[in-house]
């Protein structure tokens, strides 16, 4: 699937964006906050469904959270993790829509998780945002693990991953959203009614597959770089 590459001159320099995937990221947003407030809009003691569903996420991922980092370190970063849970949901949910529909001189619309772009921008914040706080908590040590074999090898390992991880994170959820928005894509140029519904919702439970992956990992992460290691 090819983009919409729109190329600007910043200081007599070219940059080029994909404009389908900001207008699909900027629409994911304005969904995510028109939910938010239609769901905060009524909070009641006997909840509506959709303030059922939206307790229940967040009462998913907090004894996730609390269970691998402890409830006061949870209520730190259990914003980050929420918010990561719902855009890449949403993100992979906008990539269903009937976007073909559209016709755009270059490239089409998608979702914003099928640009590699967008899947390495949000790994590099995780990545960036665990090994801060991995930093803060253990300071030096995070890096290095003594001058013993054992401690240089840790360390060695340790630094391949935080390369390792963010490749990851971005590959896997960029290589399954443009996967299934191409078979959806081939399937519906083949078959325009039926054939196609079967993949379209397979596509829907790969969608929020996704975002647990992406989120429990990034909880995983999050978890190990902030939690202390016991000596035996």
């Amino acid at each position: 699937m090819e983009h919409w590459i729109y190329t600007l001159n910043i200081l007599g320099h070219s940059v080029s964006v994909n404009m389908d995937t900001i207008i699909t990221m900027w629409l994911t947003m304005l969904l995510l906050i028109l939910l938010a407030l239609v769901t905060t809009r009524k909070v009641s003691i006997i909840p509506s469904k959709l303030q059922l569903m939206s307790e229940g996420i967040i009462k998913y991922f907090t004894n996730i959270t609390e269970s691998s980092m402890g409830k006061t370190e949870a209520q730190r970063h259990l914003p980050l993790i929420l918010t990561l849970f719902m855009f890449i949901l949403t993100a992979n949910l906008v990539g269903q829509l009937p976007w073909h529909l559209i016709h755009l001189h270059t490239g089409e619309l998608a979702s914003p998780n099928n640009d590699i772009n967008m899947t390495a921008a949000m790994a590099i914040v995780v990545s960036l945002y665990y090994i801060y706080y991995g930093v803060k908590k253990k300071g030096f040590h995070f890096f290095f693990h003594g001058f013993g074999v054992d401690g240089i090898i840790i360390t060695l390992v340790d630094t391949l991953e935080l390369f390792v991880r963010p490749f990851s994170l971005a590959l896997r959820l960029f290589a399954n959203i443009f996967a299934g928005e191409v078979l959806v894509f081939t399937m519906v140029g083949i078959v325009a009614y039926i054939a196609p519904l079967p993949f379209m919702l397979f596509e829907l439970f790969v969608a929020l597959i996704q975002a647990l992956v992406f989120t429990l990992l990034s909880t995983t992460y999050i978890s190990m770089a902030i939690n202390e290691e016991k000596s035996e």
